[in-house]
Parts: structure tokens; C-alpha cells; sequence
């Protein structure tokens, strides 16, 4: 790491005291040296730092993580990135939290991969990305990951090399095959002439499943974006869509034989000047998480909508 500009330690805290004597110096710090300051955190904890900081909260660009963030990988384009790109020409310092107690088992593996992804994301960047971590309330994995997934380890005062620093062995860890539903509704594409009757069918499927009409739209655009990068990119050119309700989500999935060998495939923010490339970056801005299996012999793709 000598002689990178992109720092990104982990910033383990338990409760509201220790949380603010780290990231309260660290912002502080940020706007004395006139730097442009982030903070996405989630509810609670948004609260907490901003009352703590008082007028110097109107100088820092608060997000609420569980918004901003409820799909991880939206995160990197979206929220770190986004705000990272508008401050070019200085250091930037960014405080995120993808992380806490209340994400679900479902939603923990997407998590993680985010947290490993930013180092690749953002390497050469003159970017700090300080990612909070509560030891009060996260198990044991949730804490290992993180010392995989940053190379740096702040706590208490200290700041520590993480020892067991391999983030590419984080994203494998949870490229853990996803099971279709028995009860799903399949189409299976192997042309274009095909994609406006699958777009009909994905809508008719959503709106069965419990969405409304605007979300039951965003469902045929996930599903129309996936698809046809099956069909573009695949040597296959086929494609399976499964669509299901699983009493919380409805899940839109497409499989097929390719390998998506890029892991921040749709977490880039695309250039004003690219023509196409936006599929998986569009899938990853209207769904509420999307999950990936991949491996040499097929993938497959979910993006989960809540009910």
C-alpha cells in the first residue's frame, strides 16, 4: 500500500461515544484542510453524527445509507462514486456505512462483495472511504470480513495493517450458487424477435406477484437489460428469465451460459460519451438488491424488488 493515495480502513466503534470521538475529528479534520466531506450512514447513526456535529453538519453531504445504499451494489456508482467524481483535484473523504445489525442474512453477502470491491473501485484515487463497523452488534463473521476486506484497521486510537487483508478471496467466498423457486414463472429467450413478448411477461408476472404498476415497468426493464445482455454477450445468445414472490421480494432472475468475469460489472458510473454498457448499472439502480452466481460454465442474476 506505500505510496497509495486511496486509504480505506475499517473503524471498529462500540456505542455512541466511541462512534463520534472517531468520525467527529475525522470530518472535522476534512473541512479544516478543505476538503469536501460525505457521510452515508444509516438512520440512526445519520442522526447521532449530525447532532454531534452541529453547524459543521451543514458543510458535510449527508446520505441516509438505507436509502442510498438499501441495494449494495448501488453503492459504488451512486454513492461513493458520485460524489467522488464531483470533487476531482483534491482529497476527498467519504464516510460509509453499508453495514449494520439490521441487514438481512439475505442481504449480508452483497455487503461484503461491495466492501471488497472498493479497493479495486478506487485504487490510485487520492480518496479516504472510512467504513464504520459496530462490534456491539455485528457476530464474529461480519468482523473477520471486515479485516478481509480493508487494508487498514482503526480502533480505540489505534491504527493497525490489517493481517488478514484478501478481499478477492471475500468476493468468492459469496459467489455461492442461487437456487430458482419451484413455483417460478419461466421464459426462455434465445432471439431478440422474442424480448417484447418477454417484456409483457415479465410485467404480467410482476403485477401477479404483488407490484404496482410502476415497479411492475422497472421489473420488465431489469428483465429486458439482463436478457439482452445474455443474448449480446453470451456465446450461447439464450437466455432462461424465472420470475417468483417470495412473501417479501419479487425476484427477477435471468441464467445463462456466459461468465461475467468482471466483478464491478455495473458499478462503474458509465462516461456521458459511452454508447451502451449500462445494463447491469441500470438492473443495479432500480432494484432494491441483486445478487450474482458466476462461474466458467453459466450465471445467473437476481434482482429483487420489495413488495
Amino acid at each position: 500500500m506505500a505510496g497509495e493515495p486511496f486509504v480505506h480502513p475499517a473503524f471498529f466503534y462500540r456505542g455512541d461515544e466511541q462512534y463520534l470521538a472517531g468520525l467527529v475529528p475525522f470530518v472535522r479534520d476534512g473541512l479544516e484542510r478543505g476538503e469536501p466531506v460525505a457521510a452515508a450512514l444509516p438512520t440512526g447513526r445519520l442522526d447521532v453524527l449530525r447532532d454531534a456535529l452541529a453547524d459543521d453538519a451543514a458543510a458535510v453531504h449527508l446520505l441516509d445509507m438505507t436509502v442510498a445504499g438499501r441495494n449494495p451494489g448501488r453503492i459504488i456508482p451512486g454513492v461513493l462514486r458520485e460524489f467522488a467524481d464531483r470533487h476531482r483535484g483534491g482529497h476527498v473523504r467519504i464516510i460509509g456505512e453499508p453495514i449494520w445489525a439490521a441487514r438481512s442474512e439475505l442481504e449480508y453477502p452483497a455487503c461484503a462483495q461491495h466492501e471488497a470491491l472498493i479497493n479495486a473501485a478506487f485504487t490510485g484515487r487520492d480518496v479516504t472511504i472510512l467504513c464504520p463497523y459496530d462490534t456491539g452488534s455485528l457476530d464474529e463473521r461480519r468482523l473477520a470480513d471486515a479485516r478481509a476486506t480493508h487494508p487498514l484497521l482503526w480502533e480505540a486510537g489505534r491504527e493497525d495493517v490489517s493481517g488478514e487483508y484478501a478481499p478477492d478471496a471475500v468476493v468468492e467466498r459469496y459467489n455461492q450458487p442461487l437456487p430458482t423457486a419451484p413455483e417460478a414463472a419461466v421464459f426462455d429467450v434465445h432471439e431478440t424477435a422474442q424480448l417484447p413478448l418477454m417484456r409483457r411477461f415479465a410485467v404480467a408476472e410482476a403485477l401477479r406477484g404483488g407490484l404496482d404498476g410502476e415497479r411492475a415497468q422497472d421489473v420488465e426493464l431489469i428483465a429486458a437489460e439482463l436478457v439482452t445482455n445474455s443474448l449480446v454477450h453470451t456465446e450461447g445468445a439464450r437466455a432462461r428469465l424465472s420470475l417468483w414472490s417470495d412473501g417479501t421480494h419479487l425476484v427477477c432472475e435471468v441464467r445463462d451460459d456466459g461468465h461475467l468475469a468482471d466483478p464491478l460489472a455495473g458499478r462503474r458510473p458509465a462516461p456521458v460519451h459511452q454508447h451502451g454498457g449500462r445494463g447491469l448499472l441500470l438492473v443495479n439502480h432500480l432494484a432494491d438488491l441483486v445478487r450474482v452466481h458466476t462461474t466458467p460454465d453459466g450465471t445467473t442474476i437476481q434482482a429483487l424488488c420489495l413488495l
